[in-house]
């Protein structure tokens, strides 16, 4: 779904303060505290599948990807989602996962991870995964853990504790159980 009044373009390291402006006025500072923003702390998300939408030179929604490890295998974590409140609706969200998701199939990634809701990222191909067998550390509903394959049904055999893949910034993690 498009609109000819905005277009998707990758991220650009000067929307970086408008796209943390849209995850705290859609998440808030509680954001930091969840399992899926714990795996991205201190990592840097994968810049070639960071897309943003704008209109008129307005930023209204983003898209990060970032690489996880899931029983070894090096996978990818969708998020955050991020769309102007006064936007929704209008198709931007499906159109950033849309490019993101494109992008990533042309590189050696094998499948795609999130935590949110079924029926709407069903909506780009998204389906919930058997509880207990991708687990993330920290508190998460086993229900909303869904995955995409990118690559040969990678969603069907992949199991196993997802931790990061890398990290890029030094941090505090002691106990966290993501290293």
């Amino acid at each position: 779904m498009s609109d000819p009044r905005w277009q998707i373009r990758p991220e650009t390291a000067a929307d970086a303060a408008a796209v943390e402006a849209l995850n705290e006025a859609g998440f808030g500072p509680g954001r930091f505290a969840k399992s899926a923003y714990r795996l991205r702390e201190g990592v840097a998300p994968v810049a070639e599948l960071g897309f943003v939408a704008a209109e008129d030179g307005a930023l209204l929604g983003s898209v990060r990807f970032w690489p996880i490890s899931v029983g070894g295998h090096e996978e990818l974590l969708l998020g955050p989602l991020a769309v102007r409140s006064d936007q929704r609706g209008r198709g931007l969200g499906i159109a950033l996962m849309q490019a993101g998701i494109a992008a990533a199939k042309a590189g050696p990634w094998r499948g795609i991870l999130l935590v949110g809701d079924e029926p709407y990222y069903a909506r780009v191909g998204f389906s919930r995964l058997p509880p207990g067998r991708v687990r993330f550390p920290g508190p998460v509903d086993e229900r909303r853990v869904l995955g995409l394959s990118l690559k040969g049904g990678e969603m069907l055999t992949l199991s196993g504790q997802v931790r990061r893949a890398r990290i890029d910034a030094p941090v505090c993690a002691d106990g966290a159980g993501l290293g």
